[in-house]
């Protein structure tokens, strides 16, 4: 998990999945003095902390500068979270869920 957000942790909370990250970047771009998005920077060191090749790995993103990030490094996921499923597919999404659950075929 890699977060440009500064309240990484108190926003995974309510959803009760911290256990399911084995790393968590918080704040990226200041903690490692990394380009914010939409470079890739912080998507990289979440791959390196997990010792993944990048294109190993997938990008699950509600902003769009950060879904053009991720389409630079290889497959996205779009969470539109506020109405912009076209605009996240015009930056680069590969698919778009409202929630991630869908992924797992669950409502």
């Amino acid at each position: 998990m890699a977060s440009s957000s500064a309240n990484c942790a108190e926003a995974l909370a309510p959803a009760a999945v911290d256990d399911l990250f084995e790393e968590r970047i918080g704040d990226v771009t200041v903690e490692a003095d990394l380009a914010g998005k939409p470079a890739l920077d912080a998507y990289l060191a979440a791959a390196r902390a997990l010792g993944a090749d990048p294109d190993q790995a997938a990008v699950f993103e509600d902003a769009l500068s950060g879904v053009e990030a991720g389409r630079a490094g290889g497959f996205v996921v779009g969470v539109d979270r506020v109405g912009q499923a076209h605009a996240q597919r015009a930056h680069g999404a590969d698919t778009v869920v409202t929630d991630l659950a869908e992924l797992l075929g669950r409502p």
